[in-house]
Order: C-alpha cells, then structure tokens, then sequence
C-alpha cells in the first residue's frame, strides 16, 4: 500500500537494508567446498556508492553472516555492516540512537517476516516485488522491481531524484 511515500523521501538521510531477498533474490548456491554463493545486482552497487558518495547513510542488517557480502559493501563504501544478527530491531534501535535520527529520516528496505517490526518503527517502509504479504502489507512502498535484481537501485533513485541529487557530476563517477 502506498501511503504517499514520494512526500516522505524528502526527509530521508539514511537508508537500511536487509540482504537476502533485498540485495540478493535469496537464492543461495551451494558449492561443493560448503560454501555458499549469492549474487547481486551491480545496479543495486551502483546506487549503493553514489548514495554513499552524496552523505547518506548507508546500513546493513542482515541475518545472514556471509563475509563475501561484507566484503561487497565494503568495496562499495558501505561501512556500517551487520550480519548474523538475530534481533533486527536491536540493532535498529542501536543504529538510530548512535546516529541521532529520527525515525523520518530513515528509509528500511526489507522483504521478510524478520524485517517486520523494524519496518513498522521506520519512517519509511519500502520492499521488493517479490516481498512477503505481511511485509507488504505494511510497506509505504513496494518496488515494481523484485529482490536482487535492482530493487535497492530503484528506492535509491527515487530518493536522490526526489532531493535533487540524482544524474549530476557525481553520478558519471564510479
């Protein structure tokens, strides 16, 4: 459901993601070493670094422990990375409080029933297509884009157009 949610991307300066489903379309690849492989959209990365590049906060909370996703962010400038993480909205709480935000400026992009009650304390809920009913049904906005295949890139672009920071000298850098 969309709540007016082009209104409330004004306000945004900082913006959290969930991974598997999110950043990737949770699908895993079981290798035969045991390792498991995912892959992601190089849009989503492209988003990704230009918000970092304009001041945004850019977060990870994630589940999942996968140094190889740590290490993606990390290559795209993304410092504040949380994986394994078992309660969401702790971490959440934690992130808010040591930043001082307030719940409007902060855009959640989640997909699945552990995103929920963090998306219910965000000032912006958003999801990919390919989300859970519940967590669609309390998204301000759910992408026509599904989860890892540009999703994170279509919220980031909406935002940076919606501030004015979008197609700009800084966006032929990468």
């Amino acid at each position: 459901m969309e709540k007016n949610y082009k209104q409330l991307l004004g306000a945004i300066t900082t913006c959290i993601f969930d991974v598997d489903g999110v950043l990737t379309d949770s699908s895993v690849i079981l290798l035969p070493s045991g390792d498991q492989a995912r892959t992601m959209s190089v849009r989503d990365g492209y988003a990704l670094q230009l918000a970092v590049k304009k001041g945004f906060n850019i977060c990870i909370i994630s589940g999942g422990s996968s140094e190889a996703v740590r290490d993606r962010l990390e290559k795209l400038g993304v410092q504040d990375v949380f994986l394994g993480v078992a309660n969401k909205i702790e971490v959440y709480e934690q992130y808010i409080n040591d930043h001082n935000l307030s719940p409007e400026q902060v855009l959640y992009m989640g997909d699945d029933i552990p995103d929920y009650h963090v998306m219910r304390k965000a000032g912006l809920a958003v999801c990919p297509a390919n989300a859970a009913e519940e967590i669609k049904s309390i998204a301000h906005y759910v992408s026509n884009v599904p989860g890892g295949k540009g999703c994170v890139r279509d919220v980031i672009e909406q935002m940076l157009k919606v501030q004015g920071k979008w197609f700009d000298k800084d966006s032929f850098e990468w």
